[in-house]
């Protein structure tokens, strides 16, 4: 009697803590919260004309400029971009970069220069810079949320800010 209610007890613990995969539930949701692995990176074509031109109050000597072409989603709920930031001078630092909307991150992927690429993969880091904050707020994470498509991005730069953000309230189109 005693072994039978020993091996009744076992089945029972046995029972509350395994999954399907032999993983505790600590197990599954400490790999839900890890960042999602990353895709291998392809570098867009380097940006040439038709950049759309964003506002950044804060920096009046530069200006800032994104390529549409380079503007693509990523996992992790994140959107991917090419920034040229053009010195009075008329020197433009060109940067291809990621930012991850819900945890406001940003990093660098790749350096440009005399029309050509060079990976200078970065780590994540905190945003700081106000072009930026700018990005993310009013552009590619409103609400903190990605935009839904390249073209719910590409609409925002070119009519000056996402509609979630101008205090539109109702039925906001998302992913249009």
């Amino acid at each position: 009697m005693k072994a039978a209610l020993a091996a009744l007890g076992v089945l029972a613990l046995a029972a509350c803590g395994s999954s399907p995969t032999g993983k505790s539930d600590w197990e599954l949701r400490q790999e839900s919260a890890k960042p999602p692995t990353e895709t291998a990176l392809t570098l867009p074509p380097y940006p040439r004309r038709d950049l759309v031109e964003f506002e950044v109050a804060a920096q009046q000597e530069f200006r800032f400029f994104i390529d549409p072409a380079s503007v693509s989603l990523a996992e992790g709920r994140a959107v991917r971009y090419t920034l040229i930031a053009r010195s009075p001078d008329g020197v433009n630092n060109v940067s291809y970069e990621e930012m991850r909307c819900p945890s406001v991150e940003v990093r660098l992927y790749a350096l440009g220069k005399d029309g050509a690429w060079s990976l200078q993969p970065g780590a994540w880091r905190r945003i700081q810079q106000s072009w930026h904050a700018v990005l993310h707020r009013e552009y590619f994470c409103p609400l903190r949320e990605p935009i839904a498509t390249t073209k719910e991005g590409v609409h925002a730069l070119r009519n000056g800010g996402h509609p979630l953000n101008r205090g539109l309230t109702g039925d906001v189109p998302r992913g249009f």
